[in-house]
């Protein structure tokens, strides 16, 4: 939890990445309020049993994180069509997570230093508090908080899980519902079994072995729900690492291309150290970018070169991309040489399906290109009756 909230605090300012950054941070603060050394320190400070106030306090943070996050998921859709009841109970959440979130911590917070027996500091407060009413009350408030909580985001998750086709995205969904199944069996387990043993006080072995089991329940949980959020974002990491890499392949060509002509980017060509370490423009925007730039600036190249110097290159080197290179190269070469623009040139484009289609291609084309000299570029043009 700690490295994740750590990750995602370099990962963007948007609704969404705030609220699961303010969630695992939370997440991350709870947890380490339970391991034993710092749990000893603060339940033995001044404040008696401080560990679980805080665990508390920093879990109904996260919880509330996680309410935002949903709102800001569905709070953009429309209130109709299939998503309507999602959206509903989103636009339901944010009109009261936040004054149930500081209800609930108010009452936790005076029930704290009010009923519950804190003459003592505990180890386990629940099998510690086992048949204690000021203990129970306390636990039912936060309980039935993250109880409904988790009752909620089980729905819309579960929700989601259904609609969902993408496959890395419908496991990490079915991975979240399934942390939030155990979320709800916790909370409500928990508060009846302590409402419980205010009639039928358990032996202390007994309320320890029942805290145990259901700790390794919570720690279950949320093994469940770091991995199913970070699985899509996995899934994104993936895209852009892949986007990434075709930028470094079809670098060199197609910075040739804007050389030729400098008006058709948005912004001026850089090193290529300073394009593939850029922070301000995602990889897959970037990429789709310099797609469109070298189709525009093929189309350009067409008026510079005779008609038949795509039938030429494809004698040379066969229908493929090295074809395609062979082509590229020579009518920048005339271009560069002078060339008077003329009627468009045929030109013979690989047909795609779609941008991956069209991006595995071009990095084809863009390593062809590399192995293509001047040289070859003027036998062309010669070949065709042009010169460079």
């Amino acid at each position: 939890m700690t490295a994740v909230a750590i990750w995602r605090t370099l990962g963007g300012s948007d609704a969404r990445r705030r609220s699961l950054w303010m969630c695992f941070l939370g997440f991350a603060i709870a947890l380490w309020s339970k391991t034993e050394y710092v749990r000893t320190v603060l339940n033995h400070s001044q404040i008696t049993d401080a560990s679980v106030l805080l665990k508390h306090c920093s879990a109904g943070m996260a919880i509330l994180a996680i309410m935002y996050y949903i709102v800001a998921v569905y709070g953009q859709y429309p209130p109709d069509g299939d998503m309507a009841r999602a959206v509903q109970v989103a636009r339901f959440i944010q009109r009261v997570a936040t004054k149930t979130a500081l209800a609930a911590g108010s009452l936790m917070t005076i029930m704290f230093f009010t009923i519950v027996d804190r003459s003592h500091p505990s180890d386990k407060f629940v099998s510690d508090h086992a048949g204690q009413w000021g203990a129970t009350a306390y636990m039912t408030a936060f309980y039935i908080y993250l109880g409904s909580a988790s009752a909620i985001c089980l729905y819309q998750w579960a929700g989601a899980f259904r609609r969902e086709d993408r496959k890395l995205l419908r496991v990490g969904l079915g991975m979240m519902a399934v942390a939030m199944i155990l979320g709800v069996l916790y909370s409500f387990g928990r508060m009846l079994t302590m409402w419980y043993w205010i009639a039928e006080p358990p032996t202390h072995t007994f309320a320890y072995d029942f805290d145990a089991g259901t700790e390794a329940m919570q720690q279950l949980l949320f093994v469940f729900f770091a991995l199913g959020v970070s699985i899509p974002a996995f899934e994104q990491g993936l895209i852009r690492t892949r986007s990434w890499f075709s930028l470094v392949r079809i670098y060199p060509m197609w910075w040739e291309l804007m050389d030729a002509f400098p008006t058709i980017p948005m912004e001026t060509p850089r090193s290529r150290r300073e394009e593939l370490t850029r922070r301000d423009v995602d990889a897959n925007l970037q990429l789709d970018r310099w797609v469109h730039d070298m189709a525009d600036a093929i189309e350009k190249l067409r008026h510079y070169v005779p008609d038949g110097l795509m039938a030429a290159a494809q004698e040379a080197a066969g229908r493929g991309p090295a074809a395609q290179a062979q082509w590229i190269k020579a009518a920048l070469a005339a271009k560069s040489d002078g060339a008077p623009e003329g009627p468009v040139a045929a030109f013979e484009q690989e047909p795609a399906t779609d941008q991956d289609g069209e991006v595995a291609w071009l990095r084809r084309v863009a390593a062809a290109y590399e192995k293509t000299d001047h040289a070859q570029a003027q036998h062309l043009l010669a070949s065709t009756g042009a010169t460079a």
